[in-house]
């Protein structure tokens, strides 16, 4: 009963703000809620508080004892969203994909099914000695892909 309650008002409060989208809600046995977001611009502390406010300020304290916690989605949080993605074309990911194999590169693409990564690589040259640079590029659907995460560059 709780989770329902929970979740109708969190869709009612991502309604005022339709930029922001729900990573993970989680209600533990002790009523432990844990509320983590993302955001097309990102999430600010305000977008957290509104969030909070709109849950807290409509669960009766008298009926549930709770705890509530709105974050918004780490940078070393893993993408699980295509809508992560999208937000994130022109930076670079670490895909780890479903048959050990790794991708680093730049994302220059994401639709609902897959997303697209270019990067650059050293290879031997087809005649003589040396290597040369090739530019490669992946489609790799979401569904192959164990864990993609951003790669913070300073």
């Amino acid at each position: 009963m709780m989770r329902e309650r929970v979740a109708q008002l969190l869709e009612n409060a991502l309604e005022e703000n339709k930029s922001l989208f729900l990573i993970d809600l989680n209600i533990s046995e002790d009523n432990q809620i844990r509320v983590i977001l993302d955001g097309d611009k990102g999430v600010t502390v305000e977008d957290c508080i509104a969030v909070s406010r709109a849950i807290e300020h409509n669960l009766d304290r008298e009926e549930y004892d709770f705890s509530l916690e709105v974050m918004s989605a780490g940078v070393s949080e893993p993408l699980t969203l295509p809508r992560q993605y999208k937000k994130n074309i022109g930076r670079n990911l670490k895909l780890k994909i479903k048959n050990d194999e790794k991708i680093e590169g730049e994302l220059i693409s994401a639709n609902e099914e897959n997303c697209t990564l270019t990067w650059s690589s050293r290879e031997p040259k087809p005649v003589g000695k040396g290597k040369v640079t090739v530019q490669k590029e992946a489609t790799v659907p979401y569904k192959d892909i164990m864990e993609a995460k951003v790669m913070i560059t300073f």
